[in-house]
């Protein structure tokens, strides 16, 4: 058949992306915009082989199987199928299971059926060998696409790389355009930041004047949750750390199970990275909070900064144990809790800015 289909293994895909960009495989730090992806590969496929594509198979890992909304995401997108294997935790590590089986088995059956008349893979488990060998008798052409690798060596299987039709290099270029580190950029003093620069008027003479002093601006709550050293932004869950609830309501008192239904469904675009899973929390929360105590709570909230009211710093911890790339709620990160702690701010101070501007 006179076209083209995609293989991704996500394993190899993401966590080569993540060593090139952060340095680490720990691909859950890392934003993905998955139809954008998804996208570029399209193109990029249908432009190498010159024939329209048929479909890309997305091949990851999760827990018992079970679809994490980045997979759920995926597999509603057009010509995308999932499928998944195992994530198991080994030795403290996380790893793959069954994954590159099933890759080999829908490469086998695939060229056998004859399918597709190129096949584009991207991996670099030398465990599809035998499938490359088995496709090539079959007459399909095999392309492999590689990722950039961080220090230049090779993060494939040579024997796989040498067995290839066509090879081709995802580099930093294109794979940023839809995959982004967002701790890449280094934070500013928030404080800093927000005094501009004196402006220094000029005698006509050319001296300069002494610049003006200008008056800093007292930092927000989002500013200190930026800023604050790690150990002011501890949880007030964590083991050792009492403190009396502030009688501020959850967010599960204040939704309707209608919404609950929207919610989920909303969760369904959520890219799961930790910052923006806080601020999304913290708008919901906001947002429905009684108008005739938002200003209440809201100075409640404040005095307490950088700290979250236990209840509802526990109630966000189980909110984003929902997303499979950030953890279950027992063994979230402490980099990943900081990052949630910071997004919560965020989008509080956002949504009480939104609520007290005027109307027109």
């Amino acid at each position: 058949m006179d076209r083209c289909i995609v293989l991704v293994d996500a394993g190899y895909l993401l966590g080569a992306a993540a060593t090139l960009l952060r340095g680490d495989a720990a691909r859950s730090r890392l934003s993905v915009d998955h139809a954008g992806l998804i996208r570029q590969i399209r193109d990029r496929a249908e432009t190498e082989t010159e024939l329209p594509l048929l479909r890309i198979y997305w091949f990851d890992g999760a827990p018992d199987r079970v679809p994490q909304p980045e997979h759920r995401r995926l597999r509603v997108l057009p010509r995308v199928t999932v499928r998944l294997g195992m994530l198991t935790r080994v030795a403290g590590r996380v790893q793959q299971k069954g994954v590159d089986a099933a890759m080999h088995a829908q490469l086998t059956e695939l060229s056998r059926h004859k399918a597709a008349s190129d096949i584009v893979l991207i991996t670099g488990d030398g465990d599809l060998l035998p499938g490359v060998m088995m496709a090539k008798e079959h007459g399909v052409a095999m392309h492999l696409w590689a990722v950039q690798a961080a220090d230049g060596a090779y993060n494939q299987s040579e024997d796989l790389v040498a067995e290839a039709d066509e090879r081709q290099l995802l580099d930093r270029a294109w794979l940023t355009q839809v995959i982004t580190d967002p701790d890449s950029a280094p934070l500013e003093d928030p404080v800093q930041a927000a005094v501009p620069e004196p402006f220094a008027p000029t005698e006509p003479s050319g001296t300069p004047q002494a610049p003006c002093p200008t008056p800093a601006r007292a930092p927000t709550p989002g500013d200190l949750a930026r800023s604050t050293p790690s150990v002011a932004l501890r949880w007030s869950s964590d083991s050792g750390y009492v403190a009396p609830d502030d009688g501020v309501p959850l967010l599960e008192t204040l939704t309707d199970p209608r919404q609950v239904w929207v919610d989920r469904e909303e969760d369904l675009s959520v890219s799961g990275e930790p910052h923006e899973v806080g601020k999304i929390f913290a708008a919901r929360w906001v947002e429905r909070l009684p108008h005739d105590q938002v200003d209440d709570l809201l100075e409640t909230l404040d005095r307490e900064c950088p700290r979250i009211p236990r209840s509802l710093d526990g109630e966000l911890l189980r909110y984003a144990a929902r997303f499979g790339t950030i953890g279950n709620d027992a063994d979230i990160s402490e980099d990943h809790r900081k990052q949630l702690r910071a997004g919560f701010w965020s989008g509080v101070e956002q949504s009480a800015e939104a609520l007290s501007a005027p109307t027109s």
